[in-house]
């Protein structure tokens, strides 16, 4: 081998270790904290039954360079994780990750099943302050017709008021997360009205900017009216695109063509693919001087988790952390 050649293979070789030892020890960020959600993998890459495969997707997170994770499918999914909880400490530990947060939902505009929903956030909040997660998104009840909304929206507002109240018993702070999906807080409006009936001090909002943008809302206009609300957010890139042909998913599940969960599948981009002004949002949190998580919500992935963070964290180091991080 030629002694330039020679020299170009060491080059390489280096650029390739610098690259992983920055995914392992990503640079300084005194403000921010990135996360992912496990609902990547519980939606389109993991089969419904069965023991799953959850150290293979802490070691994409640890590899990729984020901070974190948002449990998705609480309760119901820690008898298929393989492990009991002190072992998952372990193995977070291992790799230096954390539970930024979890997804929490249920019937807030029904008074009659407000009770039970309370007893479930307790145990939600017990399982957060284990893991040392200060923050729970919460997500709206069903959608329901328009004419009603005004009048759910109010109901489930004054019990969110005091959800606020019984996660503040546990040092845990929580908001709401918009869905475009049919729930009951899903546009501008209906977002809006949430927070004004709301107290600012008991509830907080954690907005989904993919969902956001399938909803047609203002995102930087709502950023900047309600960023003093932020305590946890997703920040997805999106651009429309209408699914005309069947998507089948690395768990074997298929998507028909034309249905409206793979076109929002397919409207969830890695960052810089979208039309999601992500730098607009990231200038906005340095004005208001925001620290917290931030969660990549991914729903989708073309080639696979690993490829889409890889993509991803790399836009981050290059395009966002300079303005705020």
């Amino acid at each position: 081998m030629k002694r330039r050649e020679f020299l170009s293979a060491m080059a390489a070789s280096l650029g390739a270790l610098r690259d992983r030892a920055e995914a392992l020890y990503p640079s300084s960020r005194p403000n921010i904290k990135w996360c992912v959600s496990s609902f990547l993998w519980t939606s389109t890459q993991w089969a419904d039954k069965g023991t799953l495969p959850y150290t293979e997707m802490l070691d994409v997170i640890r590899d990729t360079g984020f901070n974190g994770y948002r449990f998705t499918g609480w309760p119901g999914i820690l008898p298929r994780i393989g492990m009991d909880l002190a072992q998952l400490e372990k193995e977070l530990s291992k790799r230096d990750l954390h539970i930024a947060t979890l997804s929490f939902g249920g019937p807030a505009d029904d008074p009659a099943r407000q009770p039970e929903m309370e007893k479930s956030a307790r145990e939600a909040c017990q399982f957060l302050k284990r893991f040392g997660a200060t923050e729970m998104v919460t997500f709206s009840p069903r959608r329901v017709n328009k004419v009603l909304a005004r009048e759910h929206i109010r109901r489930a507002c004054e019990f969110y008021n005091h959800l606020g109240d019984v996660c503040a018993d546990y040092g845990i702070r929580t908001g709401m997360h918009n869905h475009s999906q049919g729930q009951l807080i899903e546009t501008q409006d209906e977002i809006e009205l949430l927070l004004k009936l709301t107290d600012s001090k008991k509830f907080h909002w954690c907005p989904d900017t993919v969902h956001l943008y399938m909803a047609n809302c203002d995102i930087i206009g709502l950023f900047q009216k309600y960023a003093q609300r932020l305590i946890f957010f997703d920040l997805v890139d999106a651009k429309y695109e209408y699914q005309k042909e069947d998507l089948r998913l690395a768990n074997g599940k298929v998507e028909k063509a034309g249905s409206q969960n793979g076109t929002f599948m397919l409207g969830n981009r890695d960052y810089g693919d979208g039309e999601v002004d992500l730098p607009g949002i990231m200038r906005i949190l340095k004005k208001h001087k925001y620290k917290g998580w931030i969660n990549i919500d991914h729903h989708y992935s073309p080639v696979s988790p690993r490829h889409s963070f890889e993509r991803c964290m790399k836009h981050i180091r290059e395009k966002l952390d300079p303005i705020h991080s």
